[in-house]
């Protein structure tokens, strides 16, 4: 089973994205995590960042690019159907082919004058997928 999970991308260059996932009610993981209080799953939200730095990656000339290793992961707040994360991965540094990224999303509530929350942030490399 394969997830997109981001829905747009706002900003990319070869050093950086920007990108947003919308949580809606529909999507089917979510009856089961957690069935009377829906949230996106934490590994989800890493997902989401490892996708838009693939973008990154992309923009570089490194397709098929895969998650090496996660670093200094932190989660704060739950994203809830109704609600955004906002993804922003920035390229650190790149020796041969692994690219040490840094990475954070924020939860988005839109019609709300809630501030943004950190949902999950930290460090992370990709490298060449094994052909």
């Amino acid at each position: 089973m394969k997830f997109t999970l981001v829905d747009q991308i706002l900003e990319c260059s070869p050093d950086r994205a920007v990108a947003v996932k919308n949580v809606t009610a529909s999507e089917e993981y979510l009856a089961d995590h957690f069935p009377s209080f829906p949230v996106l799953p934490g590994v989800f939200m890493l997902e989401s960042m490892i996708q838009a730095a693939r973008a990154v990656l992309e923009e570089r000339g490194y397709p098929n690019m895969m998650l090496g290793e996660v670093r200094a992961l932190r989660y704060g707040t739950f994203v809830r159907p109704g609600e955004s994360l906002r993804v922003e991965v920035d390229l650190l540094k790149s020796t041969d082919d692994t690219f040490s990224f840094k990475g954070t999303g924020t939860r988005l509530c839109v019609g709300t004058e809630d501030p943004p929350d950190t949902a999950v942030s930290g460090r992370f490399t990709m490298r060449a997928a094994c052909p």
